[in-house]
């Protein structure tokens, strides 16, 4: 384990490892958020698919064992990450980006995968203090309870629409919201079949598959998180 912990190869795998688990998370979390889209569609009058949405999350339990499980991969991915950069500038000397820059078929998200993470955590943090900090009552916020169809009955829970619509009424922070998604399609583009190399799933068949998979889930996770701020901004 110490090895694991210390080794190149194990802070890699860690990393990786960590990256596609928070990849799955980010899906999840953009399927919960698609639902601020989609109440006209589904028959529902505007925030109640989202609250029901947020009041599942919150009240089941195999959510609240998987929080500190995210928060720890998140703490993972991020330490791991900033030791191996700063693993491969020293290794390079101080001429490592002049030189890297220069180097032909490497892909600029590769390149650039400090700034971009640094972008996310930045994006991460405001994202925290919006939302997370006052949906758990760290933070106080306005918002009321509210009444929303819960598989086939009426529940109550905590206006969370009101939260996020009320939010994204910042064009400020809307274009800070698209920023982070942004940052978050490169990071992912180059990060995705990244982890799946470092795993050992490297091979002449399957690594363009993967590059291909990569781009598509860029798209999706980035487009999808840019499009919902977007719309909630625009249109609600």
């Amino acid at each position: 384990m110490s090895n694991l912990l210390t080794a190149s190869i194990g802070r890699k795998l860690l990393m990786s490892v960590s990256g596609l688990f928070l990849i799955l998370f980010l899906i999840v979390h953009l399927i919960l958020n698609s639902f601020l889209l989609l109440d006209g569609c589904m028959g529902f009058e505007t925030g109640q698919l989202f609250n029901a949405g947020v009041h599942f999350m919150g009240t089941n339990p195999l959510i609240k064992i998987i929080e500190p499980t995210l928060a720890l991969g998140f703490v993972v991915h991020i330490v791991y990450s900033l030791i191996l950069t700063l693993q491969n500038m020293k290794a390079r000397g101080p001429q490592a980006y002049a030189s890297g820059k220069k180097t032909t078929g490497v892909e600029w998200a590769s390149l650039n995968m400090l700034p971009l993470g640094i972008a996310i955590l930045a994006f991460l943090i405001v994202h925290i203090f919006n939302f997370y900090m006052k949906m758990k009552g760290y933070i106080a916020w306005e918002g009321g309870e509210v009444e929303f169809p819960f598989f086939g009955s009426m529940a109550t829970g905590e206006n969370a629409y009101a939260l996020v619509n009320e939010t994204f009424r910042s064009l400020p922070l809307v274009l800070l919201y698209i920023v982070g998604s942004v940052a978050l399609a490169f990071h992912l583009a180059h990060g995705f079949w990244s982890s799946f190399q470092t795993i050992g799933w490297n091979n002449p068949i399957w690594m363009p598959r993967l590059r291909v998979i990569s781009n598509v889930v860029a798209i999706i996770l980035g487009g999808g998180f840019t499009v919902i701020a977007l719309a909630q901004y625009l249109f609600f």
